[in-house]
């Protein structure tokens, strides 16, 4: 049998330009992102999708969930306290704009930032607080565009990426309402700040 995982890693598709390739989580932060599993659908992922569509699906797995998701949430962070593990968000979408203006990350920039997770390098660097959302960003990685670390600064019109950052935002807020008060922990405090 294994042992326990160094590096917990959530794959989102973000269609909308907004995450960045690579963000650093709390315990309680993994908590409200496994809560929310957000990813994109988009076109040719399931039948029918033509536009991309934003979608949460609690510990992105919802379907098959037997108990309540923040169970599991808690369950999550206990084993990341105690195993001294990490937990990310890699987000494999669009950079300098949304799905039709910008272009999707490159499986280079995807692969680097998971690399740089598991080999340690991305601890060789400094940190920045996205000031919404929370996260921590890397300042550097191997073999990425700095630029692209930072989303804001992939797109044309920097006011755009504020707009689509908030309109994000308040869709994880609105997705999060149905586990207000739910589970020991306000979780809330851990999601993005409108």
């Amino acid at each position: 049998m294994a042992g326990h995982p160094n590096n917990i890693i959530f794959l989102s598709c973000d269609a909308f330009g907004v995450l960045p390739p690579i963000a650093k989580l709390t315990p309680e932060q993994a908590m409200y992102h496994f809560i929310s599993g957000y990813t994109a659908k988009v076109a040719g992922t399931e039948r029918g999708i033509t536009e991309p569509s934003a979608t949460f699906s609690a510990c992105f797995g919802a379907a098959f969930l037997a108990l309540h998701p923040t169970r599991y949430a808690t369950l999550l962070k206990d084993k990341l306290e105690k195993h001294n593990a990490k937990a990310w968000i890699v987000n494999s979408g669009w950079s300098g704009g949304p799905y039709g203006v910008g272009e999707r990350m490159s499986i280079g920039t995807t692969r680097s930032c998971v690399d740089a997770i598991l080999d340690g390098t991305i601890e060789n660097t400094t940190w920045e607080k996205d000031p919404v959302f929370g996260w921590e960003l890397p300042a550097s990685i191997p073999n990425v565009d700095a630029d692209v670390l930072k989303p804001r600064n992939t797109w044309p019109n920097p006011k755009e990426y504020d707009e689509a950052k908030k309109k994000l935002a308040d869709m994880y807020v609105k997705n999060f309402e149905k586990y207000a008060g739910k589970g020991d922990v306000d979780y809330t405090q851990f999601g993005p700040k409108v």
